[in-house]
């Protein structure tokens, strides 16, 4: 899987290297599942698939959108659902002859966490994001250290998740020490909090590795913007600039090919001499998108259920159940989801998903 280096810290290839730091779409696998709310391989494949043809070319399982329960023992499915969806793009992969970065979601206590990077790491994955809720209220240091010790089991990816559905505040200290871990690869920006976003690009910028760690945004409120702004930040006697590359979104879990479009469209700016009026235009009406898939009017408590919605309703889903049955659509969500795919048919990928359903299904 890895090319180790001379120290402790396993270093992911180069070509994976390479292609995190180009800018790639990742969206956040979710789980399907029967009417028994069991896994529904069948589904749970077809989506793989589905993202590989829009042209994502990462896909982060075992992650929020995936259901942090998968790893409950009642259900146990943290390793069918990594192993599947390992399986499924590598035969993509073999058929196109394409390369995808394969991302697994970390979670728990350090024991827990190290466990479950040694397990991705076996299943082919390149990358363990690396989420810190369960340490709520641990300090810098024991943050860093649990880190270090996931690090050296895979190379990680720094993840700054909304504390409105379970994350916790985390300094610009915090993130200045994470950068110093080698296998460091990057970093998702997902506060929803501009300061705090800031504190992370700054700590990047700082660090000297501006060019090895790159920055993906999860801020579901300003994907486009986040992607079209060129930070700068003094550092010494040079003024340090850099990009948000890509995106790791449970938002690009559902109309993923018109995602892949979005990014390169702002990628296409980041050498122009001014951005058009237009795609300030549109990046206000992903937002729009983004707050009814979410459910921001309702802190987002239906920010799964609202991508498995727009998912069934493409027939890439058979259901939109989550593992714990309270969960669901919030009132009037429904509504929501209906009324921004129709006055935005331009950020839908309808007629893409019709024409090779059948074949992801297989």
């Amino acid at each position: 899987m890895a090319e180790t280096s001379t120290n402790r810290f396993p270093m992911p290839e180069t070509w994976v290297q390479q292609q995190i730091r180009s800018g790639i779409v990742i969206p956040a696998h979710p789980l399907a599942l029967t009417d028994n709310r069991k896994l529904d391989e069948r589904h749970q494949c077809a989506l793989s698939r589905y993202y590989h043809a829009a042209g994502a070319q990462g896909m982060a399982i075992g992650v929020h959108t995936t259901q942090f329960e998968i790893r409950l023992p009642q259900h146990g499915l943290l390793k069918p659902v990594l192993e599947l969806g390992a399986e499924t793009v590598a035969d993509r992969d073999r058929a196109t002859g394409r390369k995808t970065v394969l991302i697994a979601g970390i979670c728990g206590e350090t024991n827990q966490a190290v466990q479950e990077a040694s397990q991705a790491r076996d299943l082919g994955y390149h990358i363990g994001m690396v989420s810190l809720a369960a340490l709520s209220h641990a300090s810098d240091d024991q943050l860093i250290a649990h880190c270090t010790a996931i690090a050296s089991e895979i190379p990680i990816f720094g993840f700054y998740l909304n504390p409105a559905i379970g994350g916790r505040e985390l300094s610009r200290e915090f993130w200045q020490r994470l950068a110093e871990i080698p296998n460091l690869m990057g970093v998702k920006v997902a506060p929803f909090d501009r300061y705090q976003s800031l504190d992370v690009i700054r700590a990047i910028a700082e660090s000297g590795r501006s060019n090895e760690i790159a920055l993906y945004t999860g801020n579901d409120d300003t994907i486009m913007l986040d992607q079209l702004t060129e930070y700068s930040f003094p550092c010494g006697n040079e003024s340090v600039r850099l990009r948000i590359v890509g995106g790791l979104l449970g938002h690009w879990a559902c109309w993923t090919r018109r995602a892949v479009e979005l990014l390169q469209t702002c990628q296409a700016t980041w050498k122009a001499p001014s951005l058009s009026p237009e795609l300030l235009t549109l990046a206000m009406q992903v937002t729009d998108c983004n707050a009814a898939l979410f459910d921001s009017r309702n802190g987002f408590r239906g920010c799964t259920a609202g991508i498995h919605y727009a998912l069934q309703q493409q027939g890439l889903l058979a259901n939109i159940y989550c593992l714990d049955p309270e969960i669901g659509l919030s009132p009037g969500q429904q509504a929501e989801i209906d009324r921004v795919r129709t006055i935005y048919p331009h950020l839908v990928d309808n007629e893409f998903v019709q024409e090779h359903l059948d074949e992801w299904l297989k």
